[in-house]
């Protein structure tokens, strides 16, 4: 995937020399949290929204040269971890590097990228979503991906969703054969199943004897 050709360059990292009010304004006409600065062509940083308005409007940018958040992407990373550095710094601009030299190329925009995780098989693809949960010295990704394929079923992707003290959810992509039977394996595995496929016979299964049960006690 040629990442190169989502470099944006509509904005210029504005200088260390411009106005607080100038950057002000820019983010008055932008839907950026972010907006990069350089000094000398240097790139420093990116300056937030937030920090820009707790300034005064005639004060320089040097000012406030501290409050430059640092985070970058070379122009090889991959996509993932474009994604992953979006969401570490909670920003929806990324400035881009060049590998050899650290010039400022560009930045991407966080909406391309969760545009290109949209593409992938794990949303694409049709199939089910299924959350387990289990210790998290327990699980083991080859034994989820073991459970899934024994039941001739295609694991499209997996990603730990959470983690709460002893226990983690995985996230599963599945394809649609043989779910129920894939379910089953897992508790069979001593896996919870926090989410799972709408026709969970196991759980169609409970509800059924609970609706009898109700109706026995009513009698």
């Amino acid at each position: 995937m040629q990442l190169e050709n989502f470099i944006i360059n509509d904005i210029k990292p504005v200088d260390l020399t411009e106005t607080v009010g100038e950057l002000q304004q820019s983010f008055n006409q932008l839907t950026y949290s972010h907006i990069p600065v350089q000094q000398d062509g240097v790139y420093l940083g990116c300056i937030s929204e937030t920090d820009a308005h707790c300034f005064d409007a005639n004060e320089s940018i040097n000012e406030l040269r501290y409050a430059a958040e640092g985070f970058f992407v070379k122009s090889t990373t991959n996509w993932l971890d474009v994604l992953e550095a979006f969401a570490q710094n909670n920003t929806n601009i990324m400035p881009v590097l060049d590998v050899s030299d650290n010039r400022y190329l560009g930045y991407y925009e966080l909406n391309d990228f969760i545009h290109l995780f949209h593409e992938t098989p794990f949303l694409s693809e049709p199939g089910g979503i299924v959350i387990i949960e289990k210790g998290i010295k327990d699980y083991s990704f080859s034994e989820i991906a073991q459970i899934v394929e024994s039941n001739n079923a295609k694991l499209f992707g997996a990603f730990i969703s959470k983690i709460d003290s002893d226990l983690v959810q995985i996230t599963l992509k599945i394809g649609d054969s043989g779910i129920n039977d894939i379910l089953q394996t897992f508790r069979r595995y001593s896996y919870e199943i926090v989410a799972g496929h709408e026709q969970d016979d196991y759980i169609e299964s409970l509800r059924d004897r609970s609706k009898y049960l109700d109706k026995y006690l009513n009698i």
